[in-house]
């Protein structure tokens, strides 16, 4: 797959260079080689940083990169793309029409019904049966495109379904810009910003009324274009959502957020339309009733979901005739020349010389295309005879030769072809090209023409203006004065729990790292002291009651069996490596929720913390224990680092309220639950000197033993120890302090009046009962021996309360509440 010339993308045909190339050279040529390829190291880490691939090192779901030296078109060029591919667009949505209306072109036999029928993405259920619709099908479309030998840019697929990348093609434009601005200078390259404006104001041109909003559906952070979904509803300024955070009440559908429910007027659809409905299309998958809000008009869906059935690649075998037919044109962009493989002569066709055609099934317009002349002898006989049994189940596209273009490589500039995918979007009157694009550097083994492959060298794409160029804005839509708000209760019930559970997740973290500090900073001592083994076994109890040790552990005997017990956790599949998955598991999903600098630290801190545990020594090695305590003290500063960050960058309420419920509620848990563990202890009751220990480990876990010298000098007493560990509300690293927190967070989350705000109250009272009876007990010592089952009873209490507005608010089931909500009508999230 290569062109006549090295370097055809930039050549002119005589021997010089195509007049929109010579300014980006000059720029490229002044900076030389060395530092080009410097900048393309930059580029990569960016990307990395930034979580453009994925947040964990070697967990990547989508691996893209971009190349320093950009694709540009020359003005005339990208005019003549735009208005080809506007007439495309304009083409297919025609077939759509007839295909979900009247079908005449499958009853006329310009559309082999064998194209159309079999078809995953003809969805019934999309069907005009009545006649009366008047909505569009496509409001974006991409596509995707080579420029041949020739020179003519070619169709190698149509998008019509989700049409991404777009993000991609954003992101590429921010970090080229920041990481190699040299290439800038002197160049009239078209922005971005004005056509996100237009999609934007169409969009918001779409709604039904004024109550409605915008909203992006998305599968979720599993998907491997999660990225372009959170980047994509930033850009546009609208919600992203999950099939989950909807639901219908009286044929509209709605977001479940705290407040209640807020009504969804349109659709931008980041998932397979096959997905969308669980009652109609996808059992168990999607929103039930879905499907009737689009028929019954509360409800516009971009694209149509049903829209993916053009994309069939033997649709575009009758691609020419259909336009003839139905434009009274020719095609101005042309298709890669292409055969459905129905009749016996096309078939006989391609396999006389099926090395020279590439092969696709005929209706999935998302399938990896096969290349016959990549392949093995024994598997093309074996594809000719799948063609040649079920010939009407292929299409076939003569093998491209596209032109290629120049990519930093090790050893300077190297050509490599170029696949270029162009969007489009409806603005309500016209087809508008959006002023750049994704493109590609082909290998050998890509797929052309499926979907976007997870690994790639992507390029920004310049539209240069020339000086007869008008720079157009948006349509100018009339939109009302908006109201003052100040509200947190519009988040959505998924985000809330999401922040909530990041916070726990957090909490966690730091305790572990506290627990393991501990216990290895007592196993790296050259002789430990009896009290010293005693502190280790009963440390390890408390990380087995956490998770963090296996509980067969505790009754470990040496300290290399010990050594080897806190070393496990930060292995594969350890409980910290667990718990920095699951952190980066709620951030990935959070990412349009999180201020950019909070997203920076917390995606590099946990990169840079996920290396290091992969590096860990060996048990046998010396240094492990050492590298293993270097560790939690990261985990420790990174812990406080995020919590000051998320103190002074998130605003009060909304996201930040959840985190805080998260970690208060996660952290009052591991004070009470630590402390029962490390007081309950064989013969403690007659053993003082058992509490005592145990009380100055408290301390210590608790990161209080500075404070309680400052108040008490040297003197361990149960009392005023358990005073600054349960009843100090001054104490940040204190139980009263977490309740009086809990309690003031409950104030803000549900409504005035409710019991569950008075669910702390006694929480509070029993952590000042159990000083006082300690304070007022003749052998405080015992009495302090005996209050682990009142320890974990204050536990559990405050895991009902977590549960409540877990129900009330995460898991949304049908109990009426709002957040500051005066109207009654929608109350719930459910």
């Amino acid at each position: 797959m290569t062109g006549p010339h090295p370097l055809d993308e930039m050549a002119d045909g005589n021997g010089g260079v195509k007049p929109h190339w010579r300014g980006l050279l000059s720029s490229m040529f002044s900076l030389g080689h060395e530092v080009l390829a410097q900048r393309a190291r930059l580029l990569d880490e960016t990307f990395a940083e930034e979580g453009i691939t994925a947040i964990l090192p070697g967990e990547r779901a989508v691996n893209w990169r971009c190349d320093p030296i950009p694709l540009p078109l020359s003005a005339a060029e990208f005019n003549a793309l735009e208005t080809g591919l506007a007439q495309r667009a304009a083409l297919l949505e025609l077939i759509l029409a007839d295909l979900y209306g009247p079908r005449t072109l499958l009853t006329d036999g310009r559309i082999p019904v064998d194209i159309v029928y079999p078809n995953q993405d003809f969805l019934r259920a999309c069907c005009d049966l009545t006649g009366t619709r008047r909505d569009r099908y496509l409001f974006f479309y991409a596509a995707d495109l080579l420029r041949g030998g020739d020179g003519i840019w070619r169709v190698l697929a149509d998008r019509t379904d989700e049409a991404q990348g777009i993000a991609y093609a954003l992101e590429n434009r921010r970090i080229l810009g920041r990481v190699v601005p040299e290439l800038f200078r002197n160049q009239r390259v078209h922005q971005f910003r004005p056509f996100m404006d237009i999609i934007g104001e169409s969009l918001q041109a779409l709604l039904p009324g004024d109550s409605a909003a915008v909203a992006l559906l998305s599968a979720g952070h599993a998907d491997p274009m999660w990225f372009e979904h959170v980047l994509l509803a930033r850009e546009l300024s609208i919600s992203l959502v999950e099939s989950g955070d909807l639901t219908l009440r009286n044929g509209q559908v709605y977001l479940k957020t705290l407040r209640g429910l807020q009504r969804i007027g349109v659709l931008l659809r980041r998932k397979s339309g096959r997905l969308i409905d669980s009652l109609e299309l996808a059992p168990g998958i999607g929103v039930p009733g879905l499907m009737e809000a689009i028929r019954g008009g509360a409800l516009r869906i971009i694209n149509d979901p049903g829209s993916a059935v053009v994309e069939a690649p033997g649709l575009a075998a009758f691609l020419p005739q259909l336009a003839r037919h139905l434009l009274g044109e020719d095609l101005l962009v042309p298709s890669q020349a292409t055969l459905w493989l129905g009749e016996q002569a096309m078939v006989r066709t391609v396999l006389r010389d099926l090395e020279g055609w590439v092969i696709r099934p005929a209706t999935e317009g998302d399938a990896v295309p096969v290349v016959p002349m990549q392949l093995p002898a024994e598997e093309r006989e074996r594809l000719a005879a799948r063609i040649a049994a079920r010939p009407t189940e292929y299409a076939a596209s003569v093998a491209p030769h596209p032109s290629v273009a120049p990519c930093a490589g090790p050893s300077g500039l190297e050509p490599r072809p170029v696949a270029l995918r162009m969007f489009l979007a409806f603005d309500g009157q016209r087809w508008r090209a959006f002023p750049g694009g994704l493109a590609r550097a082909l290998s050998e083994e890509d797929g052309l023409a499926g979907r976007l492959p997870r690994n790639a060298v992507s390029k920004d794409v310049w539209v240069l203006a020339d000086d007869s160029d008008a720079v157009e804005g948006a349509l100018g839509l009339f939109t009302p004065t908006l109201a003052i708000r100040r509200t947190s209760g519009d988040l959505p019930s998924r985000v809330a729990d999401n922040f909530y559970w990041l916070g726990r997740y957090l909490e966690r973290l730091e305790e572990g790292a506290r627990l393991l500090r501990a216990m290895i900073a007592r196993v790296l001592r050259p002789s430990p002291t009896a009290r010293e083994m005693a502190e280790m076994h009963v440390l390890m109890a408390s990380l087995s009651s956490v998770g963090m040790a296996d509980p067969e552990e505790n009754g470990a005997v040496g300290v290399g069996m010990l050594a080897s017990g806190v070393l496990r956790a930060f292995r594969a599949n350890g409980r910290m490596r667990l718990l920095l998955d699951s952190v980066a598991g709620q951030v990935d999903q959070l990412r349009d929720r999180l201020t950019g600098e909070l997203y920076s630290v917390l995606t590099r801190s946990l990169r840079d913390m996920t290396d290091a545990m992969r590096r860990l020594p060996a048990d046998t090695d010396p240094r492990a224990l050492e590298r293993a305590a270097m560790l939690t003290t990261e985990i420790l500063e990174f812990s406080a680092t995020v919590a000051g960050l998320a103190a002074e960058n998130m605003v009060r309420g909304g996201g930040r309220l959840f985190l805080d419920f998260g970690r208060r509620t996660e952290r009052a848990q591991a004070i009470a639950t630590e402390l029962a563990e490390v007081l309950d202890q064989p013969q403690a009751a007659t053993q003082p000197g058992r509490v005592e220990a145990a009380l100055r480990l408290a301390l210590e876990l608790r990161d209080s033993v500075i404070t309680y010298r400052a108040r008490y000098l040297a003197v361990l007493q149960p009392a005023p120890a358990l005073d600054l560990i349960l009843a100090d509300d001054g104490n940040p690293r204190g139980l009263a302090f977490q309740l009086s927190a809990l309690r003031l967070l409950l104030h803000q989350i549900v409504e005035e009046g409710d019991p569950l705000v008075r669910a702390i109250d006694p929480m509070l009272q029993e952590t000042s009962d159990i000083v006082q009876d300690v304070m007022q007990s003749p052998d405080q010592m015992a009495t302090t021996a005996r209050l682990p089952p009142r320890l974990r009873q204050l536990s559990q209490s405050i895991s009902e309360v977590a549960d409540q507005v877990s129900r009330r608010y995460f898991t949304l089931l049908p109990i009426a509440h709002s957040l500051g909500l005066e109207n009654e009508e929608f109350r719930g999230a459910a």
